[in-house]
């Protein structure tokens, strides 16, 4: 049987690459041993995304790359 993490309750931080405004971007929350849940901030009570950590790491190095091209 699969358990997923309790999501209720966590801490929420904004991408440091948000454009500052309010609500243009996604959300991660840490603390979450081999998984990064993401949601959008548009919409903070909708569904979460819950991504392997070794692949948002990779998501984030790629992304990283490409905006210092």
């Amino acid at each position: 049987m699969r358990t997923f993490p309790n999501l209720a309750a966590i801490a929420w931080r904004k991408s440091s690459y948000s454009d500052g405004g309010d609500n243009n971007c996604v959300e991660v929350s840490d603390g979450f041993p081999g998984a990064v849940p993401v949601r959008d901030s548009k919409n903070p009570t909708g569904g979460v995304l819950l991504f392997p950590a070794a692949a948002w790491s990779a998501f984030i190095a790629t992304v990283k790359t490409e905006h210092l091209s």
